[in-house]
């Protein structure tokens, strides 16, 4: 699978009047294609801190840095890509078994993340030989 077949980026509505801004993210594939089990977020993240560093197995993700800006680089093992979060109507979407890092936080990032699943800490991979190791394995079990 090509990397652009395992990321995108989603455009949210404003649906904000002249009391302000109203951004409405909706799971079960209205919005985006997964339930939402948990959600967490970042925040007090310098330039020079880096976060991530894993993929999962099985957990989707969507990343909305609703207050400033930071970057993410995923990684499918053959192809990478650095997307800047710069917009809170901006969303990116990450399947399951992406490398990802999250980083160059501005002072002011909050950078919020929906997840297809409940924190398991069994389903991570934080070895990045490791990764790539067992997506040789998951393509030679398919080819078979």
């Amino acid at each position: 699978m090509s990397l652009e077949e395992q990321y995108r980026l989603i455009e949210f509505a404003d649906l904000g009047d002249e009391r302000g801004n109203l951004v409405v993210i909706e799971g079960e594939g209205m919005d985006i294609p997964f339930d939402i089990r948990r959600v967490f977020y970042i925040y007090g993240s310098d330039s020079t801190v880096v976060r991530g560093n894993h993929a999962n197995r099985e957990t989707e993700f969507l990343l909305v840095n609703v207050s400033g800006r930071s970057k993410v680089r995923v990684d499918n093992g053959s192809e990478s890509a650095v997307i800047e979060l710069d917009r809170p109507r901006m969303g990116l979407y990450l399947s399951a078994m992406l490398w990802k890092d999250m980083y160059e936080f501005s002072e002011d990032s909050v950078l919020l993340v929906l997840a297809s699943r409940h924190y398991d800490e069994r389903e991570y991979i934080r070895d990045y030989d490791t990764y790539l190791r067992v997506l040789r394995e998951k393509e030679s079990s398919e080819g078979e």
